[in-house]
């Protein structure tokens, strides 16, 4: 039997980790966040059973001493334009050397060569990064921006928080039934009733997780479009396919000023987010266009409000 686990891996043990795990099926059977390795390895003997195939959104091999990894060059060709690239990773920073990903797929004796294919008798744990994977899977131009960056609301991340969930539902949904899911209604529940950071916080590290684990379950189905940047001698992250779209232009989209918007200006917004991301709903955009507003204040909003860059490895190993 083979297991999927997606872990949305906090680079020290002060930071939460973000858990999920599918059974043999694909389906979401469990998910939360945890801070300590003990308490990742008691969730990894609960529910890992049999063969295992993990995606890890963490560096697992990292052999530089300075500058960054190749495949993240590679990444940031394909992606940087997405707002989705990947700032340099390499051993000078403590909490890289050795990283704390690689030190727990040793610990539980996981392969993480993408070179050993899974579907034999081996566990096997990749490298794989939500934003790009998110681009290329959801037909993105450019990145939902729920994560806690400046400038950015309560408000807003709670919009943008919502278009995910529902790219999530609308994607991911076979194999993983989330829509009959008991904890991912409890997920939509604290984000709608969501009135401060920390209360986006303590479910944004699961949510990321359980994208993982769909992300591992492409993986272990040996889907054709995951495709590896890199390898295990010079490190690598695994990605599925290239985006789709074309990224979102930096042209700006004049807004009356925020009390004034009404239904016709929100309606001229989400039309400008449906033509720069084609796979949205009219739920969708209308919901980024609300977004827009919220983070244009009233000004001018530029296509890059609706989105920037959450790069791993920028500021501090949280």
């Amino acid at each position: 039997m083979t297991t999927y686990l997606g872990i949305d891996l906090a680079w020290a043990e002060r930071a939460r980790t973000g858990l999920a795990a599918l059974d043999a099926a694909g389906r979401l059977v469990s998910s939360g966040s945890v801070v300590t390795d003990d308490q990742i390895a008691a969730f990894v003997a609960e529910h890992a059973l049999g063969v295992v195939v993990a995606a890890i959104d963490a560096p697992l091999v990292v052999p530089n001493a300075d500058g960054r990894r190749d495949c993240e060059a590679e990444l940031n060709r394909e992606f940087g334009r997405y707002n989705a690239g990947a700032h340099p990773t390499n051993r000078s920073r403590p909490w890289f050397n050795p990283p704390r990903g690689a030190a727990l797929s040793e610990r539980f004796g996981w392969s993480m060569d993408p070179a050993v294919r899974p579907g034999g008798a081996a566990s096997v744990a990749i490298e794989v990064y939500p934003h790009p994977a998110m681009v290329s899977l959801f037909d993105l131009a450019t990145v939902i921006p729920y994560k806690d960056k400046p400038r950015r609301t309560t408000t807003s991340r709670k919009e943008a928080f919502g278009v995910l969930l529902d790219a999530m539902e609308r994607v991911c949904e076979e194999p993983l039934r989330l829509t009959t899911s008991t904890r991912w209604a409890e997920i939509r529940a604290a984000v709608v009733s969501a009135q401060r950071p920390i209360d986006l916080r303590v479910v944004e590290d699961e949510i990321d997780a359980i994208f993982c684990a769909y992300l591992a379950w492409l993986w272990g189905r040996r889907d054709p479009q995951m495709r590896v940047l890199g390898d295990v001698l010079r490190g690598y992250i695994v990605v599925p396919g290239r985006p789709r779209v074309a990224p979102l232009r930096t042209s700006v989209v004049r807004a009356r000023p925020s009390t004034q918007v009404g239904a016709e200006g929100l309606a001229e917004l989400a039309a400008a987010s449906r033509a720069a991301l084609p796979s949205l709903t009219d739920e969708d955009a209308t919901r980024l266009a609300q977004v827009a507003v919220t983070r244009g204040g009233g000004r001018a909003v530029s296509g890059r409000a609706l989105g920037r860059a959450s790069p791993r490895g920028v500021v501090d190993p949280a």
